[in-house]
């Protein structure tokens, strides 16, 4: 079920955001992390986590897997930029990286 009225955020809003998340940076309307993991099947396990969190919210990020490296880039689209739907997914992603 998709959320009414998701807001995009100010400019103030995201350096907040983010300044709480030190590891995720704005790129491009967008925020972004990339997370290194031990080996190819660390990194794995940890897409198979976000994948499975993304889907019970209904909020995907792109996702660049490099061995063992992960990269998560996140927007809303349906709100033509970043929301707090994307703070939230960076927080379980960092948290699932553990």
């Amino acid at each position: 079920m998709p959320d009414q009225a998701i807001e995009k955020m100010s400019d103030e809003q995201i350096e907040a955001g983010l300044e709480k998340r030190a590891e995720w940076s704005g790129v491009g309307g967008q925020i972004q992390r990339t997370y290194q993991f031990g080996d190819f099947l660390g990194s794995m396990a940890f897409v198979n986590k976000v994948a499975e969190y993304a889907e019970r919210v209904q909020h995907h990020p792109d996702i660049l897997i490099r061995y063992n490296r992960v990269t998560l880039t996140v927007s809303t689209h349906d709100a033509g930029g970043i929301t707090q739907k994307d703070f939230d997914l960076a927080e379980e992603a960092d948290r699932l990286a553990g």
